[in-house]
This record gives C-alpha cells, structure tokens and sequence, in this order.
C-alpha cells in the first residue's frame, strides 16, 4: 500500500469544493462562560473511577496495613505525610488535566477583519492587534458554514481549512479527535485514564499526574520492601493489624500496582516532558508531519506548557500556567 505525506490531505483541504460549507449546519451557541469542561465517554468515565479506585487502594493499604500499625511513631508520620501529599498532588492534577479545556482560550474574539467591521465569536489562529478579548473554549464546532467562509472575504492566495467530521474551520495544528468529537489543537493524544485529551492546555496537568502517580508508586514499593522486611524479623501477626495471609495479599497486590504503574506512568512521563521539549505531539511525531511552526529553544517550550517565569507553580495542579511573553503559538490560517 502507498503511503501518502501529510501534506497531501492539506493540499486537499485548500480546494473549494473540499470545504463543501452547504453541508454544514450553523454552529451551537458558545458555552456559558464557567461551565465545567466534561467528556460523557463510558470508556473515559469508567477509567478515570479505576484510577482513583487504585490510588484509594494504595492509602487504604499504606495507612491500615503498614504505616498505623507500626511501632515507629517518627517512621509513620514522616512517610504518611509525604505518600498522602503526593497522592493529593496526583489526584488533583487527575482533575485539572480531566475537567480542563484542552485548547487554548479564544485568542481574539473582536477585531477588524479584512478592512471591514466585523465581530465573530469564533476561534481563529491568526496575529491579531487591537482590543482583544477572551474566552474559553475548544476550536468551534461546525463553524465552516458558507455564510461564515463567504464573510472571510478571503483574498487570492489566503487558504481555510475544513474538518470534515466536525464540520468546523480547522487551524494548524490541530486534529480531530472521535471521542471529543472535537478538533483539539496540539493534540497528544486521547488519555481514557484521564477521561479527557492532551492538547495545549491541559498538557501540565498531565504531567504532573504522571510523574505524581510515578512518586507515589515507587514510595508504596519502597515502603513495601520496608514493611516485609520487618515482618519477616518479627511476628507477623504483629506487624500487621490483619491476618498474615490478608496481609500478605494485601501487600502481593499494592506491589504488582505500584511496579505496573511506576513503568506506564514514567515512560508516559518521559515521552511527554520530550515531547514538550521539541515542541512536537505525538501525533505529529506517529505521522511524520512537515513542522511549519517557528522552531524555539527547549527552555522556551517548557514555558510555554508550564508558565512563564519558572516558579514552583510549575509543581502545583492549582497554578495555572501563565505563557506571558512565552506563547510562540500563533499562526495565520
């Protein structure tokens, strides 16, 4: 089978009858500013219960089994404190990186277009100067209708391009996504676990999850190893509050846990913070598309993810990242 480049689809999408805007229906109204950003997927919801279900699993099995029973006073606060924290940390970036828009705010929602007077409420990826607004909210949805294409006033040369599955105007970058149902800009990927996709905007609230989920399993393995040890000096029905044979299982299974997502998180936590780094998705990396966006230096691209200057709110699932000067993402359609 021939394989065909990326850049042939595009070439496709600049042709007018490519666009076919007479089968697109008017766009639904924007979302109340405020409303929650939610993905009603069965698979989605089902994996993000699981997720938290395992990581109340691991407190239920570090604090009941483990850290209360034992005899150290000084050994149980001081790794309880730090497992409950990061395990706190890890399922609040969970919930930023689910309930978070993963597209950027509307860069512009009032300007002049094209010498004329107009206003649009639509998400448009092009430099634009004057009195800007913001809004959130992901690339619009059948906003490819002829009326709006024919009120671009588009010169000879200037190009649109069309997503055919969710009938809206498509900027660089992006790709449809068939669980959102939506064309979500820098797209990594579509995460189950996190019920949601990896785009823009909620790329740090991923990967603080990762790496959180990462710490708190290596520090349940390393406790676990701790916690045999001593029972194998000891009585077991002493070192433990349950039966020796619940115990144990108890253990086998926080162990098995921990190992599985201590490789799945840091191989995922890798690929991402890479990622960031040359500023390219893992889409664009699996399809080997042509990069038409200004190179930047690593250091630049983490700030564009995490915020701009580096704080320790880059650690934090409460801090929203503020790009400032660092946003290289702006292109012309």
């Amino acid at each position: 089978m021939m394989l065909i480049p990326a850049h042939h689809f595009r070439d496709i999408e600049r042709k007018p009858e490519y666009l076919q805007p007479e089968k697109c229906i008017p766009p639904p109204h924007p979302r109340p500013a405020g409303t929650m950003w939610f993905i009603r997927d069965g698979c989605g919801i089902a994996c993000a219960i699981v997720t938290w279900f395992l990581v109340l699993y691991a407190e239920f099995v570090v604090l009941f089994v483990m850290l209360i029973p034992s005899r150290d006073y000084v050994y149980s606060v001081i790794n309880g404190l730090v497992f409950n924290l990061l395990a706190f940390l890890a399922l609040a970036s969970h919930c930023r990186a689910m309930l978070t828009d993963p597209v950027k705010t509307c860069m512009a929602v009032a300007f002049t277009l094209l010498g004329r007077g107009l206003s649009f409420p639509e998400k448009l990826d092009r430099p634009v100067s004057g009195h800007d607004r913001h809004l959130s909210g992901a690339v619009p949805k059948g906003n490819a209708t002829k009326e709006f294409i024919e009120s671009l006033q588009l010169k000879p040369g200037q190009v649109v391009y069309k997503c055919p599955k969710c009938c809206s105007i498509k900027p660089d970058r992006a790709h449809h996504c068939s669980v959102c149902k939506r064309c979500i800009r820098k797209m990594d990927h579509h995460c189950p676990w996190v019920n949601n996709c990896v785009g823009e905007n909620n790329q740090k609230y991923f990967v603080l999850f990762t790496m959180y989920i990462a710490l708190i399993s290596l520090h349940a393995l390393i406790m676990v190893g701790f916690h045999f040890l001593h029972c194998f000096e000891e009585d077991w029905t002493k070192c433990s509050s349950f039966s020796p044979p619940t115990t144990v299982i108890l253990l086998i299974l926080l162990c098995f846990e921990g190992l599985l997502f201590l490789i799945f998180t840091s191989v995922m936590f890798g690929t991402q913070v890479h990622s960031i780094c040359t500023d390219e998705t893992g889409i664009e990396q699996l399809k080997k598309e042509e990069r038409r966006w200004a190179k930047k230096t690593k250091w630049m691209n983490m700030k564009a993810v995490f915020g701009h200057p580096f704080s320790l709110g880059w650690a934090s699932p409460f801090a929203t990242p503020d790009q400032g000067k660092a946003d290289p993402y702006q292109y012309v359609v």
